[in-house]
């Protein structure tokens, strides 16, 4: 009985250990984030000056040189809904014939999770959308963070943690090359295109991967999952 308490008490801990380290992480990468979202609120002089210079140079070269039809394809298939049937496709598959079912719960929650944390960063900053020519299509809603930003940031992320102890290692370059690059793309299509500002952008992108990571850490972390084989973290 002694040793049951004993091991019943050392899963508690552990998992006490992991949510300090999950806290930890989100008050890292979330920092940045309010810093840049108390400087919108307070309308930062340097700050919005550099942004609105950046989204008249932007918008200016997509029209100049006909980028706004193809800015507005990557802008439709980058949707969050359609990220996450996608990712979510994946962790279903992930599950069912993998049997790697602690992992995909773990993804498929951290991305509801993460959508609705964008969600509720909106109306919180209430940036306005840029105003820019109108041969720009105007997006609608508030500006800050960016939520196509987030979702492909942290969507990525999160499929390359699920998948890599299925990836060889030529796979695994490949899919965090990928990671890094798609949501650099859809990044830069938001500002090109005039629906965020830099600022927007880069909110976005560190609080997908802040999201990513802190769930990564307090619920995963290097101890595989009974349902995981091989490696349970990226090296």
């Amino acid at each position: 009985m002694s040793t049951r308490w004993a091991g019943a008490v050392a899963v508690v801990q552990t998992r006490r250990r992991r949510l300090l380290r999950g806290v930890l992480a989100m008050l890292v990468f979330a920092l940045p984030v309010v810093l840049l979202g108390l400087a919108v609120r307070q309308q930062f002089d340097p700050l919005v000056r550099a942004d609105q210079a950046a989204i008249r140079e932007a918008t200016g070269f997509s029209v100049r040189h006909g980028l706004i039809p193809v800015l507005t394809v990557i802008q439709v298939v980058s949707l969050p809904i359609f990220v996450y049937v996608v990712a979510t496709a994946v962790a279903v598959w992930t599950w069912k014939a993998k049997q790697l079912k602690g992992r995909a719960v773990w993804a498929f929650v951290t991305m509801m999770v993460g959508w609705s944390i964008g969600g509720i960063a909106k109306p919180i900053a209430q940036r306005a959308r840029p105003v820019v020519d109108d041969a720009v299509p105007h997006a609608h809603g508030y500006s800050f963070p960016s939520g196509h930003t987030l979702n492909i940031t942290l969507a990525a992320a999160v499929l390359v943690f699920l998948l890599w102890p299925l990836l060889s290692a030529n796979q695994r370059r490949i899919a965090v090359a990928l990671a890094v690059v798609v949501p650099v793309v859809v990044g830069l299509d938001r500002l090109f295109i005039g629906a965020h500002f830099p600022s927007d952008i880069l909110a976005g992108h560190v609080l997908g991967l802040g999201i990513m990571f802190a769930s990564w850490t307090g619920f995963i972390g290097r101890t595989a999952s009974t349902s995981s084989p091989g490696p349970s973290h990226p090296a």
